[in-house]
């Protein structure tokens, strides 16, 4: 589903991807400065920016509006899949390039032994990325692992070039099958919160996404995604 109308649309800013924010709108000036690029190229910096500037982590709350707030998410300097793909959009709205938030399942995710028995599976529903309207055409860009993250699993930083799409590692370091799409669930023109709790309800079980809540809120139970056995 899209429900954004035109690109028109995908350059306003959205309850979530608050890109008119002034901690985006500023955060978007320090990343592009006052060079003259193109389009093209300043979706490559704003890219890397975020990918590698704001540390994954998929153990923070997920299920109120503000957990994926782009101004917070700048604040906090850390995010999953989803905040850090709103995020991405929410920059590049704020610098002229039309942008709209994809969502997928996934399975063979940069997971860690702790991280499977967390979701108690290997199926991500709902992996977060962003479309960047760049030359007259939608293009895929997935900023989740920062360059850290994916050195840890060695696998090389996902790239993007503001041409091809780039939603996945397909490949290990060791040429190895690493990650595949088995599902895409449509794009939004901003994060669709309740929806995605409650299909992740329906996709886990609802005794295991409130546990979620109750592990992502509780300082007693913090997890380090970095310090985990890598499978």
């Amino acid at each position: 589903m899209l429900n954004a109308e035109s690109i028109e649309d995908c350059l306003k800013p959205g309850g979530i991807i608050n890109s008119e924010h002034p901690v985006v709108t500023g955060y978007a000036s320090e990343i592009l400065g006052d060079a003259n690029l193109s389009s093209r190229e300043n979706a490559v910096k704003l890219y890397l920016r975020v990918r590698d500037d704001i540390k994954y982590n998929p153990y923070l709350p997920f299920y109120k509006p503000e957990h994926y707030l782009a101004s917070n998410v700048i604040e906090k300097r850390t995010g999953f899949c989803i905040p850090k793909a709103a995020l991405l959009c929410a920059v590049a709205r704020a610098s002229g390039i039309p942008a709209r938030i994809g969502f997928a399942s996934v399975r063979n995710h940069l997971a860690t032994r702790q991280f499977l028995d967390y979701l108690g599976t290997d199926l991500i529903a709902y992996h977060g990325f962003s479309e960047l309207w760049i030359e007259g055409r939608w293009v895929k860009a997935t900023p989740a692992f920062n360059a850290g993250i994916c050195l840890l699993h060695k696998v090389p930083p996902l790239e993007f070039d503001g041409i091809n799409d780039s939603i996945f590692h397909e490949f290990n370091g060791d040429q190895k099958k690493f990650m595949e799409y088995t599902a895409f669930h449509g794009v939004y023109h901003d994060v669709p919160v309740d929806m995605i709790v409650n299909e992740w309800k329906k996709i886990y079980g609802k005794d295991i996404v409130e546990n979620w809540i109750r592990l992502s809120e509780s300082s007693k139970t913090e997890r380090d995604f970095t310090k985990e056995d890598i499978v």
